[in-house]
């Protein structure tokens, strides 16, 4: 691993292992409030209705660092094995036990020790048994191949940065036919580097969001089909003025470089089933 790519993991690390202890501690899970304010941004903000939450443990609530609500979207089934990378406090791994019921199984994957903690306590907090959660990197997945019928994800993907290898390593773990049904943010047009370096820390703690063709192009060279990228939320200038004023960014000057170009998006794909993808090898 280069030294810019063990620094971004260090740093990914740090970030939500604080993020882990604040949630103990009572505090928000916040890693995105600039300095000058302690108030959470819109993008982990209102992802979930209460009748999702009911009966879950407030830190798994607090502790959600994401930017959608992949299992309400991935159309999970009874009886499914589930994959969350990147699974943080636990609230998606918990929601996707409840879909796929006791003939389920849901994992969580996490490489912070202290994130794991808080999950396997929000875990015992809910009384789930059909949950593991699992330490380990999402670009090196300890489960073998075609083991899991669903991989979901909630704004973890963008924080890698060996993305192509995240994406192979959901395809090798995912059954043929399986679906991969990941929440992300995506970039859609060019933006200055700069100014993309800027918004991309009020976005979530992010570093590294793709474009949108760009993503698209991973997960085909990665062997998926059948990808889309919907728009879920997207982001104005003004949902991160007071962010960005608080860095000394002149927000009036940047905002057509910014402006709807930073979204999160539900992004599915599915790995080929072995009938099909024989028969495309052989087209």
């Amino acid at each position: 691993m280069s030294s810019s790519n063990a620094e971004i993991k260090d740093a990914v690390k740090e970030k939500y292992a604080q993020a882990a202890l604040r949630v103990t501690s009572g505090a928000s899970s916040c890693c995105s409030a600039s300095p000058a304010s302690d108030r959470c941004d819109p993008i982990t903000s209102n992802l979930y209705d209460t009748n999702e939450t009911a009966g879950l443990p407030d830190e798994a609530v607090h502790a959600s660092l994401g930017c959608g609500n992949p299992t309400a979207l991935a159309q999970l089934r009874a009886g499914e094995t589930v994959l969350d990378l990147g699974s943080g406090g636990g609230i998606d791994v918990l929601l996707s036990a409840r879909r796929v019921g006791p003939s389920g199984k849901a994992y969580g994957l996490d490489m912070t020790d202290e994130m794991l903690a808080l999950a396997r306590e929000n875990q015992r907090k809910a009384g789930v048994e059909n949950v593991e959660f699992l330490k380990g990197e999402i670009e090196n997945i300890p489960l073998p191949g075609d083991s899991v019928d669903v991989i979901v994800s909630n704004c973890v993907i963008n924080l890698s940065a060996d993305k192509d290898r995240v994406l192979r390593e959901a395809f090798r773990v995912l059954k043929p036919g399986g679906r991969l049904a990941v929440s992300d943010v995506v970039v859609v047009g060019d933006v200055p580097a700069e100014i993309r370096r800027h918004v991309e820390l009020w976005v979530g703690c992010i570093a590294g969001a793709l474009q949108d063709s760009d993503y698209a192009a991973k997960l085909q060279a990665a062997g998926f089909e059948s990808i889309s990228i919907e728009p879920t939320r997207v982001y104005s200038i003004e949902d991160a003025r007071q962010f960005l004023t608080a860095q000394g960014i002149d927000v009036d000057r940047i905002a057509p470089a910014v402006d709807g170009k930073f979204m999160s998006a539900f992004i599915r794909a599915v790995k080929p089933a072995v009938g099909s993808r024989a028969a495309s090898e052989h087209s």
